[in-house]
């Protein structure tokens, strides 16, 4: 009698998990982290209550609990939840519960704070990963042939190298031509996208960081004309967890910190010229955020000051979208870093579905480095013969396959070295570049 209780009893509880389970179409995914506050993000099936329950690693008997979120359909059932009973320097283990019952998951859910170092130690060792271009397959719309997107494990790579974040550098989801004359279809794509099963396990115990280029932004190629470029934002701050946006109604520039370095999101889309306009002083980043970006550089104290932009910055080669297609603001740009006298710059770049380094030397002043990493899923794509030959490539870095990198920042205060490496899908090792901070001043 007593087995067939305690029978009975599993089997309820087991049906109460799964329920809660089903209502959870994707996460949760750990937004940013700062010092007393961190974001997460989930999303439902449909109208549900959700909630984070937390608590410091090893001390599970002091719970907290962010603030109960109703997903509504008009925000694609989507919960943002903060953290905000955290200390400084923690880690936290996690649950989240949908309409008052515990979804259970096969891998850690944890998150962490920033570690408060400044003027008591060194600055902390971390690690982030960083790539672009993730084309996420659904068949029936996408381009016939070869599946564009493949080797999906690449997530499950990264997420065994344990990064303490990850920088998304642009193209993160593809919209099809099925979705972006609409906002229903915009939502449905960002939703399929986030709900990849080889994703959630790194979403759930890494946080998150990213811009957007083209293709989560618009079509292929889009400009400062797209139509829809609102409801794109909209949207992709729904689905992401980005500590700030810079322009409250206009782009995705925003910035944040992570140990003493500085991470500058640029947006290379809302106010960008089309490609083919004829004339000179076209826009790239546009006035209003270049001037940002300057006058945040020079106040920035961070020992490396990452610039992450959609679209190669130092490949002198003007082709396809780099920068150098819009050479007269781009001049601007590294010229008024050198102005500037700011140090520490390093540019962190996508879309070119290869992966390879320009390195810019300046006379009187330390060289540029862009890495370009991509891509994540969608299809390899091979240098052409000019920047093949380009002065600024490093030909040791190019790799021509699926792939993305882990940079890790060490050392003590004075003696700070940013270390880049590259993995491809099986996670085998291709290339290493160090970094010293006391060669960019």
């Amino acid at each position: 009698m007593q087995k067939s209780i305690r029978f009975w009893l599993l089997s309820l509880l087991s049906c109460f998990l799964l329920q809660a389970q089903a209502q959870l179409k994707s996460g949760p995914m750990l937004g940013y982290s700062d010092y007393m506050e961190v974001m997460l993000w989930a999303q439902t099936q449909k109208p549900a209550k959700v909630k984070i329950v937390y608590w410091e690693v090893g001390q599970p008997g002091h719970k907290r609990s962010t603030d109960e979120v109703t997903t509504e359909k008009t925000t694609a059932y989507i919960a943002r939840m903060y953290a905000d009973q955290v200390e400084p320097g923690k880690k936290y283990d996690y649950e989240i519960w949908v309409d008052g019952k515990k979804v259970a998951h096969p891998y850690a859910l944890q998150f962490q704070t920033q570690k408060l170092w400044q003027f008591r130690t060194d600055p902390p060792a971390f690690s982030f990963a960083f790539g672009s271009c993730a084309y996420l397959g659904e068949p029936e719309y996408d381009r016939p042939g070869t599946p564009y997107g493949q080797q999906y494990e690449i997530f499950t790579k990264i997420d065994s190298l344990k990064p303490d974040f990850m920088v998304w550098g642009g193209d993160n989801n593809y919209y099809r031509e099925v979705d972006w004359n609409t906002r229903t279809g915009m939502l449905r794509r960002m939703t399929h996208g986030r709900a990849f099963p080889q994703l959630q396990s790194l979403m759930a115990h890494t946080h998150h960081y990213a811009i957007w280029d083209d293709h989560d932004y618009g079509p292929n190629d889009a400009d400062r004309s797209y139509w829809m470029k609102r409801d794109a934002l909209d949207i992709f701050k729904l689905f992401w967890g980005n500590p700030n946006y810079t322009f409250e109604k206009e782009g995705i520039t925003s910035t944040f910190q992570w140990g003493d370095c500085q991470f500058f999101m640029l947006d290379d889309r809302w106010w960008r010229a089309p490609n083919d306009l004829e004339g000179k002083n076209k826009d790239y980043l546009g006035k209003q955020q270049l001037d940002w970006l300057i006058d945040a550089l020079r106040f920035s104290q961070a020992t490396f000051k990452f610039v992450v932009c959609g679209g190669q910055v130092i490949n002198p080669t003007a082709q396809f979208e780099n920068y150098s297609v819009y050479a007269e603001e781009r001049e601007e740009l590294l010229k008024r870093i050198t102005e500037q006298k700011i140090s520490g710059v390093v540019f962190l770049s996508g879309d070119r579905h290869h992966t390879a380094v320009h390195k810019l030397e300046r006379s009187k002043a330390y060289p540029f480095y862009d890495f370009t990493i991509s891509p994540f899923t969608s299809g390899p794509a091979r240098q052409t013969k000019e920047e093949a030959v380009a002065p600024t490539l490093l030909p040791e870095t190019v790799l021509q396959e699926r792939n993305f990198a882990v940079m890790s920042l060490s050392g003590s205060r004075t003696e700070r070295v940013l270390t880049v490496k590259t993995y491809n899908t099986r996670g085998e090792l291709k290339w290493t570049k160090e970094v010293k901070a006391s060669e960019l001043k």
